[in-house]
């Protein structure tokens, strides 16, 4: 029988193994057959790639949570106390926390650790006074867009944003 699941923040020495769960966790997002792309289209998914590796920039900025079950990382979250921002994200309001890059080992999905990651960011969020919770998706991560409809959260389309011409990186709030 497994172990049960520990959600604690990320050491020092977690995040090369963060890192490459996270790039195992978005790899079928960053699949489109490269001679299919143009250049720009190529440059962007090299990018989002990179950014996405990038554990050690946030780690700075950010709460890096994970879950781990056995001594084996199967989940990580950023999560942004309010006043704190992202790069990527850009700032939300004020009172507002955010979580961003939520992932899952792809032979762990199904098991509720998305879910588990989300309670403890949202709980530290209310335990940082924040009157909202923020995030952003795609609507390739359907997945992810049904929990994060489940738990209550609505689309704000005005804290879109839009990486490329035909593509849109949707804005989520939860008010606690």
């Amino acid at each position: 029988m497994a172990g049960e699941l520990r959600i604690r923040d990320a050491r020092e020495e977690d995040l090369n193994a963060v890192s490459a769960l996270l790039i195992d966790a978005y790899a079928q997002y960053m699949r489109p057959p490269r001679e299919a792309l143009t250049g720009e289209e190529r440059a962007g998914w090299d990018g989002y790639r990179r950014n996405i590796a990038d554990v050690w920039s946030r780690a700075a900025i950010s709460s890096t949570i994970v879950a781990e079950r056995d001594g084996k990382l199967l989940g990580s979250v950023n999560y942004y106390a309010p006043g704190q921002t992202d790069s990527v994200d850009g700032a939300w309001p004020d009172g507002w926390a955010s979580i961003r890059l939520l992932g899952v080992s792809p032979n762990a999905r199904g098991l509720g650790i998305g879910q588990e990651l989300m309670k403890e960011s949202l709980r530290r969020a209310r335990a940082d006074g924040a009157r909202t919770m923020g995030l952003h998706t795609t609507a390739l991560m359907d997945v992810a867009r049904a929990m994060y409809l489940r738990l209550g959260f609505k689309r704000v389309p005005a804290h879109d944003f839009h990486p490329a011409p035909d593509f849109t990186v949707e804005a989520f709030q939860l008010d606690l």
